[in-house]
């Protein structure tokens, strides 16, 4: 996948997001704010505050549980269509973007740098810039093989990726990332500002592959550190 979804142009720029939840949200441990822990989505169905570019997507991402643990499932056959979640934030109060992601099954071939960008999992943070051309974001991807650390970009640049896991030694394993989204985004996109989050978004994709790839999400937080 090579483009946000068109309608993240709209979270993006603020339209609609009086609906979404802001730092009003439910209080979590540790100085952070919920942003979705899928506790108030039914099991079995697309969880109802959050958007997909095409019907495909409400198809392909299903919320799951497991030992009273709920989560988001994306199954992707030959598919690159993302979910988004409505949450406006401050970077500056919160900059870090916590989850959880399992991955379950890789897309076929994937090798984000070379021409097949499938992903087995995606988190993005998205951030206002333009109605025509959409959110800025940065994404953080599990690769099977690009290397830890390495950095890409899509979208025409308005999209900025860091591998933040790689390969398949912990395929269906629970695993909790921290990243610091105020720092990610200034540094990659050479800002002094620091903007409002309008949300996040996720991606399992396997159209690229032509193939399939299957992975969970879950306990999305924004937190003072």
């Amino acid at each position: 996948m090579r483009h946000i979804v068109a309608r993240m142009a709209v979270i993006a720029c603020g339209v609609g997001l009086a609906g979404g939840v802001g730092l009003a949200g439910a209080q979590a441990p540790g100085d952070c704010r919920v942003i979705e822990d899928f506790s108030k989505a039914n099991v079995g169905e697309f969880p109802g505050e959050w958007k997909a570019r095409k019907d495909a997507g409400k198809e392909a991402y299903l919320v799951q549980e497991d030992g009273g643990k709920r989560f988001l499932h994306a199954n992707a056959k030959n598919l690159g269509v993302q979910a988004a979640r409505e949450y406006e934030w401050d970077l500056n109060a919160y900059p870090v973007l916590v989850w959880s992601w399992r991955p379950v099954e890789f897309p076929r071939g994937a090798d984000e740098k070379d021409g097949k960008n499938d992903s087995v999992l995606a988190v993005y943070t998205l951030v206002p810039y333009s109605r025509i051309r959409g959110p800025k974001a940065v994404k953080y991807i599990w690769s099977e093989k690009v290397p830890v650390g390495t950095r890409l970009e899509s979208n025409g640049g308005l999209t900025q990726v860091r591998v933040l896991e790689s390969g398949t030694e912990k395929r269906g394993q629970w695993v909790e990332e921290r990243v610091n989204v105020r720092d990610d985004y200034l540094k990659y996109f050479d800002e002094k500002d620091v903007p409002k989050a309008a949300g996040i978004a996720v991606l399992t994709d396997s159209d690229d592959t032509k193939s399939s790839a299957q992975g969970d999400y879950a306990n999305f937080r924004a937190c003072k550190q």
